[in-house]
C-alpha cells in the first residue's frame, strides 16, 4: 500500500529540515511525500528544494492558513493512506510508518478486522529544548464515552484511508484552529473503525494558534461545541470542562 505524508509549512526555516528528515529517513518503502508551503520568505523554500528529488509534490503559494494548506495536500495525495506531519514536529523513530502500515495490513494476522484509521501517542517538547519532553499524550483506545468527554485521537499521530476524505470531506476552514477537532469528530460520528497502537509516533512542538491568548482559546472552545451541532449531534454537557480535565493526565503520567 502507498502512504502519502503531507507536511505544511510557512516561514519554518528553523524546523522544516528536521521534520523532512524524519519523513525521508523512514524505512517504509512506499511513501509519497507532499510539501505545501504558504509562500515563505525566510529561506524555507531553499531548504525544501535541497530535497526536491525525494518529494513527490511541492507547492509554494499563498494560502488561507494551515488547514487550507492541508486540504491542498490531500487533494494531491494518491496514497491509500494519508498522514500529516507539521513542520515543527518529527516522527519519533525511523520505523513509525512501517508500524502504521503493518496495522492497516493487519500485522500479518488475517483474523484482524480491517481498519479505516490508525493512531498512536505524542510527546511534547518546548521549542528551546527539542530533546526534552514534558507532556505525554497517551491516546488510549477509542470509546463513545471518552468521545463525549471531548477526547480525540492526536491528529499528528493519526493516519486514515484517503477514501474517508473523499467520502466525508476535508478540513472546514470556517472552524479555525478547531478544524482538526471537527474533522475527527465528523469521522467518528460516521462510524470510522480505528486501531490504537500504544507507541509514541510523533514528537510535537508545544504551542499553536489556539493557545496564543485567552481570546483565541475561548474561540476554539466555542468551535469545539459548534462541531457537534454542525454534525447533527447535541454537544455533551460541560464538554469543555470535561475535555480540559481529561488533558491533565498528559502532564502527570508518562
Amino acid at each position: 500500500m502507498k502512504l502519502s505524508i503531507i507536511t505544511v509549512c510557512y516561514n519554518s526555516a528553523a524546523t522544516i529540515e528536521r521534520a523532512m528528515a524524519s519523513v525521508l529517513s523512514q524505512n517504509y518503502p512506499d511513501v509519497e511525500y507532499i510539501v505545501i508551503d504558504g509562500g515563505s520568505s525566510d529561506g524555507t523554500v531553499d531548504i525544501i528544494k535541497k530535497y526536491r528529488d525525494r518529494i513527490a509534490h511541492f507547492v509554494s503559494e499563498k494560502d488561507a492558513g494551515i488547514y487550507d494548506a492541508m486540504n491542498k495536500g490531500i487533494a494531491l495525495a494518491t496514497g491509500d493512506i494519508v498522514g500529516i506531519l507539521n513542520s515543527d514536529d518529527r516522527y519519533a523513530d525511523d520505523s513509525v510508518l512501517s508500524v502504521v502500515m503493518a496495522a492497516f495490513a493487519g500485522g500479518g494476522n488475517s483474523s484482524d478486522a480491517p481498519v479505516d484509521a490508525v493512531y498512536g501517542n505524542i510527546a511534547y517538547f518546548q521549542k528551546e529544548t527539542p530533546s526534552t519532553f514534558f507532556r505525554f499524550w497517551k491516546a488510549g483506545i477509542f470509546s463513545r464515552a471518552k468521545m463525549r468527554n471531548g477526547w480525540m485521537p492526536p491528529h499528528p499521530a493519526f493516519f486514515v484511508r484517503r477514501a474517508w476524505y473523499e467520502q466525508h470531506g476535508n478540513f472546514r476552514l470556517d472552524f479555525g484552529t478547531a478544524a482538526d477537532y471537527e474533522l475527527l469528530l465528523r469521522f467518528m460520528l460516521a462510524g470510522i473503525r480505528m486501531k490504537y497502537i500504544d507507541q509514541t509516533f510523533v514528537y510535537m512542538q508545544a504551542g499553536g494558534a489556539s493557545g496564543k491568548n485567552f481570546a483565541a482559546r475561548r474561540n476554539a472552545w466555542r468551535m469545539v461545541r459548534e462541531a457537534w451541532t454542525v454534525n447533527d449531534a447535541r454537544p455533551p454537557l460541560f464538554l469543555i470542562e470535561r475535555r480540559l480535565l481529561s488533558k491533565l493526565s498528559q502532564f502527570l503520567f508518562r
